[in-house]
């Protein structure tokens, strides 16, 4: 399965989980187990994108835009996994639990939004087909050492750093460039 692919099951998954969030009232015990879900799956999703799709952008891009725009996706994981840090608190799920969810929700939304658009667009702008595919099949591996593993999640909750971009370290580009404004 190519990365996009997987991406987008990942966030189709996470998204239904959180709409079924929103619909609990607070005090309901379903917020907690969603939460646990919520927490679980995007602490896997974030450190899978985290070590192997957004470097492989970071890597490539060569405009100064492409890399803001990858260096954005790494701000925006750091804004929600502080979000997931809230949901951990241990705190019955009350009102304010399910606020903290509902601004999750909203963070993740956005989030997804633009990776589906601009994220993707420069990934299939920057690698063929059979690099998508391959990096989808290195990264649903690495989901299912996560997911299964017995210390499912340790990895991914590290705390990361974005790391700086690697100069000179990019293969060719597969097509002629293409402004950032005929992108968006």
């Amino acid at each position: 399965m190519d990365v996009l692919t997987l991406l987008k099951q990942d966030h189709k998954t996470v998204g239904a989980l959180l709409d079924e969030a929103k619909e609990c009232e607070p005090g309901d015990e379903r917020l907690e187990t969603l939460a646990e879900e919520i927490e679980a799956a995007l602490t896997v999703h974030a450190a899978i994108e985290e070590k192997y799709f957004y470097p492989a952008l970071r890597d490539r891009a060569e405009e100064s835009e492409e890399v803001v725009d990858v260096f954005e996706a790494y701000t925006e994981h750091a804004l929600v996994k502080k979000l997931i840090e809230l949901l951990k608190s241990g705190r019955q799920p009350d009102e304010q639990f399910k606020a903290e969810v509902q601004v999750l929700a909203e963070n993740v939304t956005h989030h997804v939004k633009e990776e589906e658009s601009t994220i993707f667009s420069l990934a299939r702008e920057l690698f063929e087909k059979e690099e998508l595919e391959e990096l989808g099949q290195e990264m649903e591996a690495a989901k299912t050492r996560l997911m299964s593993g017995p210390a499912r999640g340790n990895g991914a909750r590290k705390k990361s750093r974005t790391p700086a971009r690697k100069k000179n370290s990019a293969p060719a580009r597969k097509t002629p460039r293409k402004t950032a404004r005929s992108r968006r």
